[in-house]
């Protein structure tokens, strides 16, 4: 009798336990920053698709880092640091624009919003019910979340147009400090209640997720190695997101639609990370792990960016638009009313992914029609 023969296996290579291409992808899609705008549809469409593989690796490298450091530390981590690169980019606008880009902030801020709690949600509930008919979630995280975001949307974006100290959508010298100092003390005390006070109230647990928890512990240097690759992918994102946005401007203006709708596809591209990982955990029946990333994210977005730019602004002498049309204020509105009933039990369906899917429809289509 003779013995088997041996089977020939193809090494993989993996680098402290990571997939090759997930640390390629971030390097390569970096180097491609050094060669500026894309000039011509052949080049574009190269650097669109590293901005893809470098959004698939940020993605990969954030699940890592999130097994590793378990929820809800994995999500914030994720929203952390997009955030900041993504406040590092409005700045760097700003310093190189300035005045030109006074109201970057907010087109920025309402669009991260929008995408956020209507698109990311919608998705995500949508993709969760068709898969698992019904979600359940903690409800007291969702709701102290939705609570704290409603207080800075309403701070940052809709008072600066009732104030009289300065005409205009606009706050002055002493008003900015103010909602800059508030902005950062309530997106920490999210941050404190999330991962020491109140952390139960950000963990739902559900017996037929894949929650990972059958798999074995991430080592300490592969998840070290996660995150330094998750911050190059990132990295990547944005400053490719900002070669593209002439291209994105000559499409907009080429169908005859507002310039606004650049800033919310770049808004989109920089965002893309988060979304992904949000859909993923829903279809894997980790609804709350979804909610978690996109009202985080939300979150940060105003509590880190609204700093970020009112000390730029206040260095530099530039006036920060931050009041929002009335449009786009009943579209807020609506947002933070309808977030508040669909997530207000502890329950989600299909019914509420298309609601919130909808209101992001007609953000986008007042946007365009306005």
């Amino acid at each position: 009798m003779t013995a088997p023969a041996a089977q020939t296996t193809r090494p993989s290579v993996r680098f402290f336990g990571l997939s090759s291409w997930s640390v390629f992808a971030p390097l390569v899609a970096l180097a491609a920053v050094l060669l500026g705008k894309p000039e011509g549809p052949a080049l574009a469409v190269v650097v669109g698709v590293l901005l893809g593989a470098a959004i698939l690796a940020a993605v990969y490298h954030a699940e890592v880092l999130a097994h590793h450091l378990g929820e809800p530390f994995g999500t914030l981590v994720l929203a952390l640091a997009v955030t900041i690169i993504e406040s590092s980019l409005i700045v760097s606008i700003m310093l190189s624009e300035g005045a030109q880009a006074q109201a970057l902030a907010r087109d920025t801020l309402i669009a991260a919003i929008m995408i956020t709690i209507n698109g990311i949600i919608g998705l995500c509930l949508l993709a969760g019910g068709r898969r698992h008919h019904e979600q359940s979630y903690t409800q007291s995280g969702v709701s102290a979340g939705l609570a704290m975001l409603a207080t800075l949307s309403v701070l940052t974006l809709i008072l600066p147009n009732y104030t009289t100290s300065a005409s205009g959508a606009f706050y002055n010298s002493q008003q900015l400090v103010f909602v800059a100092i508030i902005s950062l003390l309530i997106y920490a005390t999210f941050v404190v209640a999330q991962t020491i006070r109140h952390r139960d109230h950000f963990l739902h647990h559900i017996p037929d997720a894949d929650d990972r928890a059958h798999e074995a512990p991430v080592p300490r240097p592969k998840a070290m190695a996660a995150g330094a690759a998750m911050l190059v992918a990132l990295a990547a994102v944005v400053l490719l997101a900002k070669n593209l946005s002439p291209v994105i401007e000559v499409g907009v203006a080429a169908i005859g639609a507002p310039r606004a709708l650049v800033g919310i596809i770049i808004a989109a591209l920089v965002l893309a990370p988060e979304g992904f990982a949000a859909l993923r955990a829903a279809r894997a029946n980790r609804v709350q792990t979804s909610l978690n990333l996109a009202i985080g994210s939300a979150l940060a977005s105003i509590g880190l960016t609204i700093p970020a730019v009112a000390t730029v602004a206040l260095i530099l002498g530039l006036d920060l638009e931050l009041g929002l049309s009335m449009p786009s204020i009943v579209i807020l509105a609506l947002t933070l009313l309808v977030a508040a009933i669909t997530l207000g039990r502890g329950r989600t369906t299909v019914v509420q992914g298309v609601i919130h899917l909808t209101i992001f429809a007609t953000f986008l289509f007042i946007t365009i029609v306005p």
